[in-house]
């Protein structure tokens, strides 16, 4: 078919079309479409000012965020984790001021309880524990021994595991500088996401934390400067346990990384020595990687001699402050078992082997007792029965 005798399509009109514009022949020319609006002109056929499409700009975001629609460069989980997260950093002040007047009440209903019963001899004994306590906090002393807990592990770890290791951080400075005998601690390769997270959201906390050194360095180099740390008189003094080293010096001390996949095991702790512990929370989804670490860089490993004195329900792995806070505790006390036995959370089922062996005696005498008794109630052989007096007769 021709052009010229192909038919021509009929351009739709509006029914509210003034003739003036059909008599222009250019303007049937542009395409129409039903519904459609000029962005650059309002319902009345006027141009937009720069303030009125800047707010239809912020309407249709609020609108948006009150429908919950989610940005396309995100999934609708990460969505409502960062809407989650923005509502608690928004009610971080609110909480303060609450944990502060929580802190005013606890002490006043304290304050007037003493007064009530002043006179009442339990709540004097009360009041000797608590005065006992500070002054256990006052003579804490620090030994010439060092912790260095290595954060080299931030790649490997998510936004949660991340969080949860700065609180572990934060458990271990608490215990170290309550514990009657502390050491120095170090937070080495303290950098990336992790920093940032003490940095912003922990709002520089840990500049307050005394008698911690961070540093960028890894642990290496961090234990190679508490050699000039630890040394006398200033590195610290040789109390409790560490009072049998009478001829201990500081050139003979070693460096130590913990870790349960080493064949070694840890006995003691010596003076003028640093343990490495890793600031790793995964889920034992990288498996040996501190042991890995360690072989690399020619440092000795050592495990915590957990299997020696412990009968485990569950697997040994223990997070950061656990392995500072059971060290610690052997520091005062000199006994693994008991260390392990007030560190280790409940939910391990944990018991000391001393105690399986002593119940496992003593279900073996209660066996043998109960066998005796079995014994002596059963019916005698047939050999053995009397005869009746009267058939013998």
């Amino acid at each position: 078919m021709e052009a010229d005798e192909r038919p021509t399509k009929l351009q739709k009109l509006s029914c509210d079309q003034s003739d003036d514009e059909n008599e222009n022949p250019h303007d049937d020319l542009a395409p129409v479409m039903t519904g459609a609006i000029d962005p650059n002109e309002d319902t009345l056929g006027s141009p937009l000012s720069t303030e009125a499409a800047h707010d239809i700009a912020n309407c249709s975001h609020d609108q948006r965020e009150q429908s919950g629609d989610v940005p396309a460069s995100m999934s609708k989980t990460q969505w409502k984790k960062l809407q989650r997260q923005q509502k608690w950093e928004a009610g971080r002040d609110l909480r303060k001021v609450k944990r502060k007047e929580k802190l005013i009440a606890r002490k006043e209903r304290k304050r007037a309880a003493r007064e009530v019963s002043d006179g009442n001899s339990v709540q004097g004994n009360n009041n000797n524990l608590a005065d006992m306590a500070h002054q256990r906090r006052l003579r804490s002393v620090l030994l010439p021994v060092t912790f260095i807990l290595d954060c080299c592990f931030d790649d490997l770890m998510v936004d949660k595991e991340r969080i949860s290791l700065a609180s572990q951080l934060s458990r271990c400075y608490s215990d170290n500088s309550r514990a009657l005998y502390r050491s120095h601690m170090v937070i080495s390769s303290f950098d990336k996401l992790l920093k940032d997270r003490f940095d912003t959201t922990l709002r520089k906390a840990h500049k307050g934390w005394k008698g911690v050194r961070f540093m960028q360095e890894d642990f290496v180099h961090a234990a190679t400067m508490a050699k000039n740390w630890m040394e006398p008189p200033k590195g610290g003094k040789m109390q409790g346990l560490l009072e049998a080293w009478t001829n201990a010096k500081p050139e003979d001390g070693e460096i130590v990384y913990l870790t349960g996949d080493s064949p070694d095991t840890l006995t003691e702790l010596k003076p003028y020595s640093s343990y490495i512990i890793g600031g790793l929370v995964d889920k034992n989804r990288h498996k040996g990687i501190c042991y890995k670490t360690a072989v690399e860089r020619g440092i000795k490993t050592a495990k915590l001699p957990i299997g020696d004195y412990m009968e485990m329900s569950s697997r040994f792995v223990l997070t950061t402050n656990h392995v500072v806070e059971i060290m610690l505790k052997w520091l005062e006390s000199g006994d693994w078992g008991e260390a392990f036995l007030q560190v280790m959370p409940k939910r391990k089922g944990g018991v000391l082997k001393r105690r399986v062996s002593q119940d496992a005696e003593k279900d073996e005498k209660d066996g043998e007792t109960a066998s005796s008794d079995e014994d002596e109630d059963q019916d005698p052989a047939p050999d053995e029965i009397p005869a009746d007096p009267i058939e013998a007769s």
